[in-house]
């Protein structure tokens, strides 16, 4: 079993930033591609970023695109993953969770790492709060 943790959530201004990380522990059996998404009150969770397993690829939601940055430490097989926010909107306040795709170590076609479905292991979710 994989366990994947959250964190850096917070309230911050608009117009400030936030980094968030999520580490996976337990039996990991190799790199995972991730993804974070999230969830505000009363809507359907969305895709907002995700990395391939090397970190050569990664993929954002047209609403974050140059705003937030998708980056990885794959050191000794960590499988830490982060998401940079800038310039952050009231809009962008909600839950965020971190996900991973089995098996590891494979490069999936495009279209597949926007749904939450295509990923297994997910993590609690960190709050993100952002006043106006």
């Amino acid at each position: 079993q994989v366990q994947l943790v959250e964190s850096g959530g917070g309230l911050v201004q608009a117009g400030g930033s936030l980094r968030l990380s999520c580490a996976a522990s337990g039996r990991t059996f190799g790199t995972y591609a991730m993804g974070w998404f999230r969830q505000a009150p009363g809507k359907e969770r969305e895709f907002v970023a995700a990395i391939n397993w090397d970190g050569s690829r990664t993929y954002y939601t047209d609403s974050v695109r140059g705003r937030f940055i998708i980056s990885r430490d794959n050191a000794k097989n960590t499988n830490t993953v982060f998401l940079q926010m800038n310039s952050l909107k009231p809009e962008d306040t909600a839950v965020y969770y971190c996900a991973a795709r089995v098996p590891p170590g494979v490069y999936y076609s495009t279209s597949t790492y926007y749904s939450p479905a295509e990923y297994y292991y997910w993590g609690q979710g960190t709050q993100v709060t952002v006043s106006s």
